[in-house]
């Protein structure tokens, strides 16, 4: 499987999300090349590669190259990633983690995983068994964009 990692250009770091891909692959049940984009986070991935910062063109080529995408619940990277057709896990930033400055990544993680578009992991620990699902998961692709129009809204209002 490949899997391209993506925790965003948010200013706080995303550390919790990157060791736990170490965990999950120096288990060995889950067979993957990943790549991260690691963007301000301090810990360096062991068992697989990353990089803090990539530009437009090199993105896009890790989201053509991986299978799956695991995302931070940024906007930006889960409609890439859905537009690409890819398999996502979303795995939200958390306000009392120092991720960031609230919670608004939930809503974004929730409405999608309930929409059947992504897959979600609200506790760090349940990586590894969404990985295992991911194999056999069939996102929804018809559109509902009322519903996502409403989720990337309370994400916004998020922000404010």
């Amino acid at each position: 499987m490949k899997i391209f990692l993506s925790v965003g250009t948010h200013a706080q770091q995303f550390d919790r999300l990157l060791k736990e891909m170490d965990s999950v692959l120096a288990g060995k049940k889950i067979r993957a090349q990943v790549f991260a984009q690691t963007g301000n986070s301090s810990y360096k991935p062991k068992k697989y590669s990353g990089k803090k910062f990539l530009d437009e063109k090199e993105y896009n080529k890790k989201i053509e190259w991986a299978e799956t995408v695991i995302s931070h619940g940024g906007a930006g990277t889960i409609i890439n990633a859905l537009l690409k057709k890819k398999k996502l896990i979303i795995v939200p930033r958390l306000k009392k983690f120092g991720e960031h400055t609230n919670d608004h990544q939930l809503e974004l993680a929730e409405a999608f995983e309930k929409e059947g578009k992504a897959l979600a992991v609200f506790k760090i620990q349940e990586l590894e068994e969404k990985l295992k699902k991911i194999k056999k998961f069939r996102p929804k692709t018809a559109s509902n964009k009322e519903g996502l129009i409403k989720a990337i809204s309370g994400f916004i209002e998020g922000l404010k």
